[in-house]
C-alpha cells in the first residue's frame, strides 16, 4: 500500500532535532575540539622549542661576558663592542665589526639604571627602551633564565650580566620573528582543521543518511500498519548495521505476532458470534417443542391419557437433549479456559477395551476389533481420555449403520501415543472433513449436537496433542488422537485382539 504524503514527510524531516543532525554535529564538535587541542599543544611546543634556542644563545653570551672579567674601561677600548652597540641599534658601524649577539640589543647601565655611553657613542633609542623595560636589573642578574619584555612595542627575551667593575649589562633578543612563525603555523593548522571539519560534516551527513535508511523504512512500515496494512514488514537493507538489523528482525517478529494475534482475535470473534447463534438455535428447538406441548396441555387439547403420556415423554426427551447440549457447552467453555488437568499414568489399553465393551453392549450386532499394546501408559487426565473415546464411539454409533465394522486401537510410535477409532461407514466429503471440528457442524444435517468432535479436539489440545481425520466418500472415517508420551510411562508390550477382524488401517 502506498503511503500518503502526510505520513511520508516525517521520515525525511530535516532539522537540528533530527538524529542525523545530532550525529553530524557531535562528530564535528569532537573533531573541532581535537583540532583546537592539537593546534594548541603544537603551538606551545613550537614556542617552547624556539624560545629555548633563543634563551640558550642569550645565556651563552651572558656566561661569556661574566667569564671574560672585563670592565667598562676595557670595553671602551674595544672597538668590537662599539660596533656591537651601533649594529644592535640599527646605525652604521664605525668599523663594521659584528655584535656579540646577532640581532640583539646590548646596553650597559649605571647605578641608577640609566644606559651608559659606550666608546663615545651615546645610547640609542633601542637601548633606552630596553633600560626602561627592565625595572630591576639586579634581580635579572640573579635570575637563571631570561624573561619576556616589551621593547619599543616589540617582544624581546632579556637577561643581564654583571661585569668585573660592577656594571650591569642587559642583553635582549627580539622574538618578533618567532611569534610570526607561530602565528603562520596556527593559521595553517586552523585552515587545515576547518577543511577537515567541512569534509567530515559532508561525509557524516552522507554516511548517516545511508545508515538511517533502514530506520526510515521502519517508520514507513509502522505508518502503513497504522493505516491498516498488517501484512507490511520492514525490508532488509545492505546498508544496515548489526544493531539496526537486529532491530529490524525484532520488529518484524513483533509485527508477525501482532498480525497473528489480530487475525486470531478476529477469527475468535467470528467463531464466538457463530457459536452464540448456533447455541441459541439449538436451544430454541427443544424449548419450542416443550412450549408447544405445554400450550396444548393448558388449552385442554390433550384429553386422551395416551396423548398426555406421549407429550410427557416428548418433553422429557427434549429436556434431556437440552441438558446434554448444555453439558457439552459447559465442557467446551472449560476447555477454552485451559483448565488444570489431573495428570497421572493412565493405561490406554484399558480405556480402549472399556469403550469397545460399551459399544458391544449398545450394539451387539456390530463387529468391533481392538488392537492395542498391553499396559500402554500415558501421562494424562483419565476423564478427558474417556470423554474422547466416548465421543468418537458415539459418532460411530450415531452416523454409521449398526452392522458396519469398527476398529479401536492404541500404539506407541516415535515417542508419542496414538489412539484411533476407525469405521468402514460412508465416510465424509472433502468439504465436510474440513469442517468436522467446527462447533455445531453436522455432516449431511444428521442428528446430534455437533459438538462431539470439537470436544475431542479441545481435550487433545489441553493434553498437548492433536487430532487428525482420514476419510473419503465410501472409504469410512478414521480419527487419530496423538498424545505425548514421557519416557517413564512405558508398559509391557502385549498385543491384544479381542475379535479377529481384518488388520487395522495403520
Amino acid at each position: 500500500m502506498t503511503l500518503p504524503r502526510r505520513l511520508s514527510r516525517p521520515c525525511r524531516r530535516r532539522g537540528l532535532y533530527s538524529l542525523r543532525a545530532k550525529l553530524t554535529l557531535a562528530n564535528v564538535v569532537l573533531l573541532a575540539v581535537g583540532v583546537v587541542a592539537a593546534t594548541a599543544f603544537s603551538a606551545i611546543g613550537m614556542r617552547m622549542y624556539l624560545l629555548d634556542s633563543v634563551d640558550r644563545e642569550l645565556m651563552t653570551t651572558r656566561d661569556s661576558i661574566g667569564a671574560a672579567r672585563i670592565s667598562m674601561e676595557q670595553i671602551d677600548a674595544l672597538s668590537a663592542l662599539v660596533a656591537l652597540s651601533n649594529r644592535a641599534s640599527g646605525e652604521p658601524s664605525a668599523d663594521g665589526a659584528d655584535s656579540l649577539v646577532q640581532g640583539a640589543v646590548f646596553t650597559a647601565l649605571d647605578d641608577r639604571g640609566e644606559p651608559l655611553t659606550i666608546a663615545g657613542f651615546p645610547p640609542t633609542d633601542g637601548q633606552r627602551a630596553l633600560a626602561a623595560a627592565v625595572p630591576d636589573p639586579a634581580a635579572l642578574v640573579a635570575d637563571d633564565e631570561p624573561y619576556d619584555v616589551d621593547v619599543a612595542g616589540a617582544p624581546h627575551r632579556v637577561t643581564a650580566a654583571r661585569m668585573d667593575d660592577g656594571t650591569t649589562v642587559l642583553l635582549a633578543t627580539s622574538t618578533r620573528s618567532l611569534h610570526q612563525v607561530i602565528a603562520k603555523a596556527l593559521k595553517l593548522d586552523f585552515a587545515v582543521g576547518g577543511l577537515l571539519l567541512a569534509t567530515l560534516a559532508c561525509l557524516t551527513l552522507f554516511s548517516v543518511r545511508r545508515r538511517m535508511r533502514p530506520l526510515e523504512d521502519m517508520v514507513e512500515t509502522s505508518s502503513a500498519i497504522a493505516e491498516g496494512d498488517l501484512t507490511r514488514r520492514v525490508p532488509s537493507s545492505s546498508e544496515a548495521t548489526l544493531e539496526v538489523e537486529q532491530l529490524r528482525l525484532a520488529l518484524n517478529s513483533m509485527l508477525q505476532q501482532v498480525e497473528t494475534a489480530y487475525r486470531t482475535r478476529e477469527r475468535g470473534a467470528a467463531q464466538l458470534r457463530r457459536f452464540v447463534g448456533d447455541a441459541s438455535h439449538e436451544l430454541r428447538t427443544p424449548l419450542s417443542a416443550i412450549r408447544g406441548y405445554l400450550q396444548l396441555y393448558d388449552k385442554g387439547m390433550l384429553t386422551d391419557p395416551d396423548e398426555r403420556r406421549r407429550a410427557w415423554d416428548r418433553m422429557n426427551n427434549e429436556v434431556d437433549r437440552m441438558g446434554h447440549l448444555v453439558d457439552e457447552l459447559l465442557t467446551l467453555a472449560r476447555l477454552d479456559q485451559r483448565p488444570e488437568l489431573r495428570l497421572r499414568n493412565v493405561d490406554l489399553t484399558r480405556l480402549v477395551r472399556d469403550a469397545a465393551a460399551d459399544l458391544r453392549a449398545q450394539q451387539p450386532d456390530r463387529p468391533v476389533t481392538v488392537r492395542a499394546e498391553g499396559a500402554l501408559l500415558v501421562r494424562a487426565d483419565e476423564s478427558g481420555l474417556r470423554q474422547i473415546l466416548g465421543n468418537l464411539v458415539s459418532n460411530v454409533r450415531t452416523h454409521t449403520p449398526a452392522d458396519v465394522p469398527v476398529r479401536l486401537g492404541a500404539e506407541r510410535v516415535a515417542g508419542v501415543v496414538r489412539l484411533y477409532v476407525a469405521d468402514e461407514g460412508p465416510g465424509l466429503s472433502e468439504e465436510d472433513a474440513a469442517r468436522v471440528f467446527d462447533r455445531f457442524f453436522r455432516a449431511g444435517g444428521g442428528t446430534g449436537s455437533g459438538l462431539g468432535m470439537a470436544i475431542v479436539q479441545g481435550v487433545a489440545e489441553t493434553h498437548g496433542g492433536e487430532v487428525t481425520v482420514t476419510t473419503a466418500p465410501g472409504d469410512g472415517l478414521k480419527v487419530t488422537v496423538t498424545l505425548p508420551c514421557p519416557e517413564g510411562a512405558r508398559g509391557t508390550a502385549r498385543a491384544t485382539e479381542d475379535n479377529p477382524r481384518p488388520p487395522s488401517l495403520d
